[in-house]
């Protein structure tokens, strides 16, 4: 009984500080310049948040089957979204959607984009 309290405070932890990354995503959507920063915030501290999030789940349900599914979760999430994040940025570049002023480095800036 100890035991079960003992991971609830673990997994009211662990939903908090997801709590606090998905706020961190969101305050990175609203204040930073341009889209590819804003969306290197949402796909970084979102993906953080929900795999947070997903586990604080899986802990408090206190039953293999809903942690499995829990983890089999935050493994989809880590594995999506970085490939949906480079897809969306290289879609908006080949749109012509440039990155702000405040951008140093753009490697694909000297590559001709593809037309495949």
């Amino acid at each position: 009984m100890i035991l079960a309290g003992i991971v609830y405070y673990i997994a009211a932890i662990l939903l908090l500080a997801g709590c606090l990354f998905a706020l961190l995503a969101a305050v990175g959507i609203v204040r930073l310049p341009d889209l590819y920063t804003r969306m290197h915030a949402a796909s970084k501290a979102g993906a953080v948040a929900a795999g947070m999030a997903l586990l604080a789940a899986g802990l408090a349900s206190l039953d293999v089957a809903v942690a499995l599914r829990a983890i089999l979760g935050i493994l989809f999430i880590l594995l999506t979204t970085p490939i949906s994040a480079h897809l969306l940025a290289r879609a908006a570049l080949l749109a012509g959607i440039r990155p702000g002023a405040e951008t140093r480095v753009n490697d694909l800036d000297a590559n001709e984009p593809r037309q495949d």
